[in-house]
């Protein structure tokens, strides 16, 4: 009996995780032919379609679907055997691109510090920081992305994550907004002031409204932006307040040009963690990715709090 070509695996998973010949062909540095080759071979080894045309795309068979995360996995099984173990894990010729999936606010607070400690450390690897547009661990499944930075939610169980910081909403305005006169800021006079909402979904309410309605409060929304950092870019140049995360604060110039002051409101506070794929759980150098993450991101997050 002939044995199969464990190349075709690579393949394979390349066609099910993007579910194009011509993308697949680009992460394996193939030209479209030969990877419609391949695809050939994979349909007369496995006796099933994979992948057929939908109109103008392509989309999985059912047994396609059924073995796409088998795959990802035998195939991640068969690279980590030939990395180092533990015991000879060598950070100075460790050579490795690491994909984290994190909001903008998290890689301006955090970013520079977690790329110097690499650096210093194991100066081949790279990282690489993806956006973050939705919550998915669709991502992570798919062997995408090592790490995804945020708030856990609808991650499915299998995810492990560990807590990285604990945060809180502050508000902010410019430096000389007339809130920064007031002895005591109270929920009354936040609420009458107008007020720059973040939302990529476009939503007006946040954290904070349900304490300003138990009150018989309501904010004046004047404008709604895609992300934090926006947010706080309109209120350094208007009189809108601005609602944000706390960490956001890290690399901002709070006492200079901005005033930050906490909610005349009780709101929940957020834990923000790491999250990644049981495959990389024993990963020695995922491992160790890990670990600096949370020194680094708990060192410069404990500068808001001394």
């Amino acid at each position: 009996m002939s044995e199969p070509d464990l190349n075709l695996l690579i393949a394979l998973d390349a066609l099910l995780t993007l579910g194009s010949v011509a993308e697949a062909a680009r992460r394996l540095n193939l030209s479209a032919s030969a990877m419609s080759r391949t695809l050939g071979r994979l349909r007369a080894v496995t006796g099933d379609p994979l992948l057929v045309r939908a109109g103008r795309n392509m989309v999985l068979t059912p047994y396609a679907e059924e073995i796409r995360e088998r795959t990802q996995n035998t195939v991640f099984e068969a690279r980590s055997i030939l990395r180092p173990s533990v015991s000879e894990l060598s950070l100075s010729t460790l050579e490795r691109t690491f994909t984290l999936r994190a909001n903008e606010g998290f890689v301006e607070a955090f970013g520079a510090a977690l790329i110097s400690a690499v650096a210093t450390a194991a100066p081949l690897v790279r990282l690489c920081f993806a956006p973050k547009p939705e919550k998915s661990a669709r991502h992570l499944r798919e062997g995408r992305v090592d790490l995804e930075v945020g708030v856990l939610g609808n991650m499915g169980p299998e995810i492990r994550l560990q807590a990285l910081f604990r945060d809180r909403f502050v508000a902010v305005v410019r430096k000389g907004h007339p809130l920064e006169q007031e002895a005591e800021i109270t929920a009354r006079a936040y609420a009458e002031c107008g007020h720059v909402v973040a939302s990529r979904r476009g939503l007006v309410t946040g954290p904070v409204d349900q304490g300003l309605a138990e009150l018989g409060l309501e904010r004046k929304v004047a404008a709604v932006v895609p992300s934090f950092p926006a947010a706080l870019a309109v209120a350094q140049a208007s009189d809108l307040v601005a609602l944000v995360p706390a960490s956001f604060l890290i690399n901002q110039p709070v006492g200079t040009v901005l005033y930050m002051f906490e909610l005349p409101v009780k709101t929940q506070s957020i834990t923000v963690s790491q999250m990644w794929h049981p495959r990389l759980e024993a990963d020695p150098a995922h491992r160790w990715l890990r670990q600096w993450v949370l020194k680094v991101v708990q060192q410069r997050f404990a500068t808001l709090t001394t």
